[in-house]
């Protein structure tokens, strides 16, 4: 089986680097030269090439460029492809994709993935086995997929070692605009905040606990990627600050006001994330 990887930084190097070891054959394709030369000096494929030989050489094609260039790509891509091959994305936001190749002629051999692994670490040399080991992927339209196209690029995850499901793109991005999106916003907000007020730099080496140290992990992920994930899905992130700015505010208030009772009532409702994150359902 032959894969192609378009994009090889943290998640395009991760996938290469773990279809490489299951056997594949994998040619990358990457226009930053750089990170097109670590990929081959890292061994995450077996060659590089220019896009167009990709397309004609591959099976299947693996769309891991940011993804504010996705949706421009992808109908490019299947103007070329042939009814045998598939063709997927790992975009962080799908409705804009989804939008933009639903009455393309070869629609029917897309699919439209989202695995939900990464690091805050970017680029080729950031690119490691086992990323997406037990984590879970999304696939969104897949009613709009031919059959046998579908369980291409779920075969392909599976060697992943991940847990496929499937999504409408709409509430797919409405769901990560909070629990994903509004995460890295909080973790930048967080590290501004800190470096504003606290003008010693030493002093905040020096006294940051593993607390801090994980709640601000976020923010040192890449600028260029994120601000385009913030881009396409605005109007969801912007729905998501609104409610955590009422919770902040919220916060601010009983804290000015010494009501421990209130704060420790607002933990209190806090701690059910356990529960959450545990997948134990409380039927309403």
């Amino acid at each position: 089986m032959k894969i192609g990887i378009i994009g090889l930084g943290l998640i395009g190097g991760s996938i290469a680097k773990e279809c490489k070891e299951y056997g594949y054959e994998v040619l990358g394709c990457d226009l930053n030269t750089v990170h097109a030369e670590q990929a081959l000096a890292l061994n995450l494929v077996d060659k590089m090439v220019a896009l167009d030989q990709l397309i004609a050489e591959v099976e299947i094609i693996g769309v891991c460029i940011p993804v504010d260039l996705i949706a421009n790509i992808i109908p490019k891509i299947l103007d070329k492809i042939n009814p045998n091959q598939t063709v997927f994305d790992v975009g962080s936001t799908k409705k804009e994709i989804c939008d933009a190749v639903r009455n393309h002629e070869n629609r029917n051999r897309f699919v439209a993935a989202h695995p939900l692994a990464g690091t805050e670490f970017s680029g080729p040399s950031a690119a490691i086995l086992n990323l997406f080991r037990n984590k879970k992927n999304l696939i969104c339209e897949e009613e709009l997929a031919d059959k046998d196209a579908v369980q291409n690029i779920l075969q392909v995850f599976e060697v992943l070692g991940m847990q496929s499901s499937f999504l409408n793109p709409n509430d797919h991005d409405k769901h990560m605009a909070y629990v994903s999106h509004l995460s890295h916003v909080s973790a930048f907000t967080l590290a501004l905040t800190v470096l504003d007020i606290e003008k010693d730099e030493k002093l905040i080496f020096n006294l940051a606990s593993t607390g801090f140290e994980s709640t601000v992990r976020l923010a040192k992920s890449n600028p260029t990627t994120w601000s385009s994930i913030f881009d396409k899905n605005r109007h969801h992130l912007s729905d998501a600050l609104e409610n955590y700015i009422q919770h902040l505010t919220a916060f601010k208030k009983v804290i000015d006001e010494e009501n421990t009772t209130k704060s420790i009532e607002m933990m209190d409702r806090a701690n059910d994330i356990k529960r959450v994150l545990k997948g134990i359902v409380v039927n309403s």
